[in-house]
């Protein structure tokens, strides 16, 4: 009995060593894993770990309120809100830090001057009209301030402000019914909020600042540019040279930024100069600009689904209008990375731009193989279908390309970009290679130009 009671005891020491043994290989895996998507998330965008580095500053300093006697006697518990407002306001850009700032200092202070004037109003009536009148305001105020915050512009760059508006009124005034020191609570307070906002954007601005129009100019141009490599890429296709998957992703990251591109719009507005970017820079243009690109991209997007279908066209049609579509898409490409590098470098761009031109006597010619061929050697019209949607979604996206340029020529107008003397070199060049080969000759040539006055 008791060899067997050591055997029980051995047999289960054993299991329970080799559980202890898997479930540490398994928490080994987890935190090797975790380790590799840290490593991955401060290698995508280094400025991450500086921004938690600040944060750590900000809260650091406004904690001294705590930490010294002098600070706390002059503040007391209110202290903690200037900690709260550090957590709060500090965001990842100087725009959204900004933002939030001053609409949280602007709030607590008209909120709480409103608050202080119907408690006023409230105390001119007797013990039972004071609750009443209190009740009244309250009311009132939180009404029309959430119904105005349904307003698309006033909620995409006022919410948080509104939102502390209703919250601080509400503390002012019903608190105010109760505590007869309700002022210097209400004066302390407001101001360790200003003293948390200022420490936050002073940090924000002047150590490792993250402007979001910089990361606006840059999203806009790359934009662009991938939808120039998806359309040179598309034209290679039909020397099947191109292996179109990385193009398509890129295609598909448009579709996807609208949400990131509208917020860095309404941080960007709240920034002052900068760089290359004066006070009062057109960043509205940025969005028109993105809503044509992605317009493009959807056009694009389909194109994606002609590759699966292609083998259905007969070879001699393919054949017959593969010159013609190589053509589009390869000016239009290029047309489109000219536009990208224009934003990038701050440059005014050619209008009319010669690649959209060659794209668009492309595009006629497209349009007269589609008229006369296909058509007069008795092929089914269901097998040329796919080819013209083709020739269909080209010409489309030409005419976008052409909204693109001009918007581009627009916002160089408006930020007052500068002009490439490299562009004015490489016009004559240009221009005798057109007239040699009898296409549309713009007046200038938009090249990657570098050189700038």
């Amino acid at each position: 009995m008791e060899m067997a009671d050591h055997k029980s005891e051995g047999v289960s020491s054993a299991r329970w060593a080799e559980g202890l043994r898997a479930k540490s290989s398994r928490l080994t895996v987890k935190v090797g894993e975790l380790a590799r998507k840290t490593k991955k998330l401060a290698k995508d965008d280094p400025r991450r770990i500086a921004h938690s580095l600040k944060v750590a500053l900000a809260i650091t300093l406004v904690s001294l309120f705590y930490y010294f006697e002098p600070l706390y006697d002059g503040f007391g518990a209110s202290a903690m809100w200037a900690i709260l407002t550090v957590v709060v306001v500090f965001e990842f850009s100087v725009g959204a830090t900004l933002g939030r700032g001053l609409n949280r200092v602007l709030a607590t202070f008209s909120a709480a001057a409103l608050g202080f004037g119907a408690h006023f109003l409230a105390d001119l009536a007797a013990d039972k009209g004071e609750p009443i009148i209190l009740a009244f305001f309250v009311f009132l105020l939180a009404a029309t301030t959430t119904f105005v915050r349904f307003f698309p512009r006033i909620k995409a760059r006022y919410d948080y402000g509104f939102l502390i508006f209703i919250l601080t009124f509400c503390l002012v005034s019903v608190s105010g019914y109760r505590d007869d020191e309700i002022l210097q609570v209400a004066y302390t307070r407001a101001l360790t909020i200003l003293i948390g906002t200022f420490i936050a954007i002073l940090i924000c601005i002047f150590i490792c600042p993250v402007w979001a129009g910089e990361d606006l100019h840059s999203l806009v141009s790359n934009n662009v540019e991938l939808l120039g490599n998806f359309l040179q890429g598309f034209g290679a296709r039909y020397s099947d040279e191109w292996k179109g998957d990385k193009q398509v992703e890129g295609c598909k990251s448009v579709l996807t930024s609208r949400q990131t591109e509208e917020s860095l719009v309404n941080f960007a507005r709240w920034e002052p100069g900068h760089g290359s970017f004066k006070f009062r820079h057109p960043w509205k243009q940025y969005r028109k600009i993105g809503s044509l690109t992605r317009q493009c991209a959807y056009r694009l997007e389909s194109l994606n689904g002609y590759l699966t279908t292609e083998t259905q066209i007969p070879l001699h049609i393919r054949d017959q209008l593969k010159d013609s579509c190589s053509k589009m898409s390869i000016e239009s490409g290029k047309a489109l990375k000219d536009l990208a590098s224009a934003i990038r470098t701050m440059t005014r761009p050619t209008f009319p731009n010669p690649h959209v031109e060659k794209s668009k006597a492309a595009a006629k010619n497209l349009k007269v193989a589609l008229k006369i061929g296909p058509c007069n050697d008795g092929i089914d019209l269901l097998e040329i279908v796919p080819a013209a949607t083709v020739a269909s979604l080209l010409i489309d996206s030409i005419s976008c390309i052409e909204k693109i340029a001009e918007s581009v020529g627009e916002l160089a107008s408006m930020a007052q970009f500068k002009k490439c003397v490299e562009a004015g070199k490489l016009a004559g060049l240009e221009l005798e290679q057109d007239q040699q080969q009898n296409l549309p000759t713009p007046a200038i040539v938009n090249g990657h130009c570098h050189v700038v006055l």
